[in-house]
């Protein structure tokens, strides 16, 4: 089944994309569906007839005003801005007691159980497990695994466990258990969040070839189901669901049900979770011993977490600089051009002016990121492993005329402030573009303690069992482009 964006069905029935919206919303549209806070519509599905009105022709209103509008944009970029301080907390306490924990603490029917993170880089989604770990007795840390040589020191240095450095496409699964500390009187929880950069939208226009990374997801199927734990957990990029992956997606759905595992998954915005960025991902579980759910979003669009919460209180640095208190507040030292670029760049939030820069940047209406700055009261964008580099997006500072620091993107992606990254300076930054989000996964560890103890099981399997667009990633560029390319127009009708 062919499917039609918000955007596209408002072009063929000549309304508004507000309105279309709002049929999504009502449920008027059959068979339409919403992955995070995009929806997905059949092409065959017709114009429904307008409930709004007793007689008349149906005429097309734009949003009813500039509010309206800017409503309708901010719900496809997921970059609203905060509008109120009453915000949930996000911190493993507050999550803790939002889940009610020591009420439901008493249902989960064993004493401790064990978690394994495969792939684990610097350790983002082991985060949530270490801290639930600690704070209930629970959950045990029966190691963790990666080929990253700087990424297990770093792993090592922050939750005193050293991770074992296999190479998981190669190794057999009876020398990935060896490896391992597990405890046979505890059932497991395998964590396994495979590199995504071979199915990243980034990689369209490369052409060296299928990316081998790409087989690491089938291959964590395999290891998962030989070592039958009692929950599977996947994390990755949306396009793992897109119709140009769908096949790796497929082999790992294959795989895990053929071995009596029930899958949910859905692709989420971590925004919804309190980190503070707009980045949606694919998430996954599995378990043989019930339907699983993936957790509800907790923040409301004008609750998101802002570039200001996260990094406003930070001391200024210059380009090039380091906080003589924390030296994981350091910077790029840019080149003289490249200050001269981004001194040319608005404040909070501005893009690159045409004209300013590489011209072949001009000439593509897709980089409408590239040397932006973020806006102080909104999400982040997606940080990335070349998140050090202005010229890769929206990396700039809001107010300073340099790159992020080290320290502004671990917290951007959710890391606490006095996680300690080892390695090289850029590597530093790719561990943090890599990894998953620690205020995500300090929630899905959360919802799995509540799973344990009986709740939030599903009724009905709830999967995706087909993809829905060619580059998900893509999709989110586009409505981007949108406004960029509105701007390059106004910019040629005032240059006649």
């Amino acid at each position: 089944m062919e499917y039609m964006t918000i955007q596209e069905a408002a072009e063929e029935w000549d309304i508004s994309e507000r309105r279309v919206q709002k049929l999504c919303v009502e449920g008027r549209l059959a068979n339409a569906k919403k992955f995070g806070r995009q929806w997905a519509i059949p092409t065959t599905t017709e114009k429904p007839s307008d409930a709004r009105v007793k007689s008349g022709k149906y005429l097309k209103t734009p949003a009813s005003s500039e509010e309206d509008y800017n409503e309708i944009k901010n719900e496809r970029l997921g970059s609203h801005m905060s509008t109120t301080n009453d915000k949930p907390g996000f911190s493993p306490e507050d999550v803790l007691e939002q889940i009610n924990y020591a009420k439901i603490a008493k249902l989960i029917p064993n004493e401790t159980y064990d978690f394994v993170d495969l792939f684990c880089g610097c350790g983002g989604m082991s985060y949530g497990f270490h801290k639930m770990a600690a704070l209930t007795g629970r959950l045990r840390w029966a190691g963790a695994i990666d080929i990253d040589k700087h990424a297990i020191d770093t792993y090592e240095r922050n939750y005193g466990h050293k991770p074992t450095n296999l190479n998981l496409a190669e190794e057999d699964v009876n020398v990935i258990k060896q490896s391992l500390d597990l405890n046979e009187n505890n059932e497991l929880i395998l964590i396994g969040c495979a590199p995504c950069q071979g199915f990243s939208a980034h990689r369209k226009k490369d052409h060296r070839g299928p990316d081998t990374r790409n087989t690491l997801v089938g291959r964590f199927a395999e290891i998962a189901v030989a070592m039958q734990p009692k929950l599977i957990i996947m994390e990755n990029v949306p396009d793992l669901l897109a119709k140009k992956h769908w096949h790796h997606y497929q082999a790992f759905k294959n795989t895990v049900e053929a071995a009596g595992y029930n899958i949910a998954v859905k692709i989420l915005n971590m925004a919804d979770f309190g980190t503070p960025q707009a980045r949606f991902r694919t998430v996954l579980l599995a378990s043989r011993n019930f339907i699983p759910t993936l957790p509800e979003p907790v923040f409301k669009p004008e609750q998101y977490r802002t570039v200001r919460d996260a990094i406003g209180n930070l001391p200024p640095l210059a380009a090039g600089g380091i906080d003589p208190d924390d030296s994981m507040h350091i910077t790029s030292k840019h080149r003289k051009e490249t200050i001269d670029i981004l001194k040319q760049v608005p404040k909070d939030g501005g893009n690159r002016p045409r004209g300013v820069g590489p011209q072949c940047l001009d000439k593509v209406a897709g980089f409408s990121d590239v040397y932006g700055r973020l806006a102080w009261d909104k999400t982040a964008v997606t940080i990335t492993a070349r998140c050090r580099t202005p010229s890769c997006g929206r990396f700039i500072h809001p107010e300073q005329d340099r790159g992020l620091s080290v320290r502004e993107t671990g917290i951007l992606q959710g890391f606490p402030v006095d996680f300690y990254f080892e390695g090289p300076f850029d590597d530093k930054y790719k561990q943090i573009g890599n990894a998953v989000s620690p205020i995500f996964s300090t929630r899905i560890a959360a919802h799995v303690l509540t799973m344990l103890a009986g709740q939030n099981h599903g009724e009905t399997v709830e999967t995706i069992d087909e993809p829905y667009f060619s580059s998900y990633s893509g999709m989110i560029a586009h409505v981007k482009n949108q406004g960029a390319e509105s701007k390059d127009k106004q910019w040629k009708r005032n240059t006649k």
